[in-house]
């Protein structure tokens, strides 16, 4: 069963719900840009968003928007229904990446810059299954891994992982930074949010049992 953000809406503790999207989407932006100015390579979809800003000449955060804008075209073919989270994951991740990047120093040193990456990657991990356990839909990029999962039934992990390490390689081609932690990031989160999704997720009785089966809960 797969629901509309009416039914979404509908399915209750929104008091909780809500906030936590919030929270999941404006923590997500900004973790992204602790892994861009780490310097030591980000996120893959970051990869791909780099590299579309430096091709077209846009910021970072008005990249993020526009492949997030083309993204949804993919759930097309993997009928994935729009949420509150998916229209949302447009407005304010953007917005959050560029916000947080006008305010945070480039790391000094070596020991800055690992810092500055593992803690992207842990924080990136735990606002994605945040905001994916406030159970309001996927986001453009979450939504073609959950479409995945189901269609192909396979685990969390393998397909976060696959995508990942594709999405690096064509934003690498697009002139997008790689780094080490471009990779450290395409190994981990898959097994990050597998381990945290199911720790998050919010509980609804009415709702559960297909965004279970989405997501790779069950």
């Amino acid at each position: 069963m797969r629901t509309n953000a009416l039914a979404q809406l509908r399915a209750g503790r929104t008091a909780r719900r809500v906030p936590q999207l919030l929270v999941g989407l404006a923590g997500y932006g900004a973790a992204v840009m602790v892994l861009v100015r780490s310097g030591l390579g980000t996120a893959s979809w970051s990869v791909l968003t780099d590299g579309t800003a430096k091709t077209l000449g846009i910021s970072f955060g008005w990249a993020t928007d526009l492949i997030s804008v083309l993204v949804l075209l993919a759930w097309i073919p993997l009928r994935e229904p729009p949420g509150l989270g998916t229209l949302l994951n447009v407005a304010i991740i953007g917005f959050a990446a560029d916000a947080t990047g006008s305010v945070l120093p480039d790391p000094r040193g070596a020991f800055a810059e690992t810092g500055y990456l593992l803690v992207g990657l842990l924080a990136l991990a735990f606002f994605d299954a945040l905001y994916l356990g406030a159970q309001f839909g996927s986001g453009p990029r979450d939504g073609i891994m959950t479409g995945l999962v189901r269609l192909t039934r396979l685990p969390l992990a393998a397909v976060r992982t696959g995508l990942d390490v594709t999405v690096a390689g064509v934003g690498w081609m697009l002139g997008g930074s790689l780094g080490v932690g471009t990779v450290l990031v395409a190994l981990c989160m898959g097994p990050l949010v597998g381990f945290l999704l199911p720790l998050l997720t919010v509980r609804l009785p009415s709702y559960n049992v297909g965004q279970n089966r989405a997501t790779g809960l069950t």
